[in-house]
């Protein structure tokens, strides 16, 4: 999805100067334990499914929104695994927005749906063994993809 009106609303009044941006990923394994990573249709850089929180939405219907939009897929969100941020999570797009994603990622359960790229933000979208993922984007915690969320939390310090 392009970026929403609030969004563009406020890079009208700063322009392209570094902001905060609440956003959600998801962590969604199949079967065989893969996680489900996308590539971006503008950078083709892999990541997990993600995206901005809406002014009014809670963290868990973004990942539900987000995942639909970006994978077709319907999940349920189970587990927060943690929240990141910090100068690692920063972006300039290629029109030169600056963003430093302040982010919930949650660990799904898929419940229906059919993966396909939705919203013309994906490339490819593909699941993979935890022990061979493609480079991401930015440096998630590799214990996010093999932990028990049932009894760790992640808190990201530094």
């Amino acid at each position: 999805m392009p970026m929403s009106q609030y969004y563009k609303e406020l890079r009208e009044k700063i322009g392209t100067e570094l902001i905060f941006s609440p956003s959600v990923a998801a962590i969604i394994k199949n079967e065989q334990g893969q996680i489900l990573f996308m590539q971006g249709a503008d950078n083709k850089m892999w990541s997990l499914p993600a995206g901005a929180i809406e002014l009014g939405e809670t963290p868990a219907a973004a990942v539900i929104r987000e995942v639909w939009e970006e994978t077709g897929l319907e999940v349920v969100p189970r587990h927060l695994l943690g929240v990141l941020g910090g100068e690692k999570f920063r972006w300039t797009y290629p029109d030169g927005n600056q963003v430093e994603y302040i982010i919930f990622v949650f660990e799904c359960e898929v419940r229906g749906g059919n993966l396909q790229a939705m919203d013309g933000e994906a490339a490819d979208l593909r699941y993979f063994d935890p022990s061979a993922m493609p480079p991401l984007q930015f440096p998630y915690p590799l214990e996010f993809f093999s932990m028990n969320p049932a009894t760790q939390t992640y808190f990201q310090a530094e």
